[in-house]
């Protein structure tokens, strides 16, 4: 399992906020997926499209914020603080 995949798995397990996006995400994959099955979308069908689309894309990017967030409190933790060099 990738570290990556780890971090993901570790944070959909204690997360609150994290798994309420991912909830959100799939929720979100589902309807354009239906979307996705009809040959021929009307007008508001379209809207709701592209609007969905944005809302995936804003959840992505608190969910990537909140990864981040995650791999730089775990590094900071694993990598002891480096020596101050003295003044001359």
């Amino acid at each position: 399992m990738s570290t990556e995949t780890q971090v993901k798995q570790r944070l959909l397990e204690t997360d609150g906020e994290f798994q309420q996006l991912a909830a959100r995400h799939d929720e979100l994959e589902s309807r354009l997926t239906r979307l996705s099955e009809h040959p021929y979308l009307s007008e508001p069908e379209q809207l709701e499209k592209s609007a969905l689309k944005k809302q995936k894309l804003q959840l992505k990017d608190r969910m990537e914020n909140i990864l981040q967030r995650s791999r730089n409190l775990a590094g900071s933790t694993q990598d002891p603080a480096s020596p101050s060099v003295a003044s001359r």
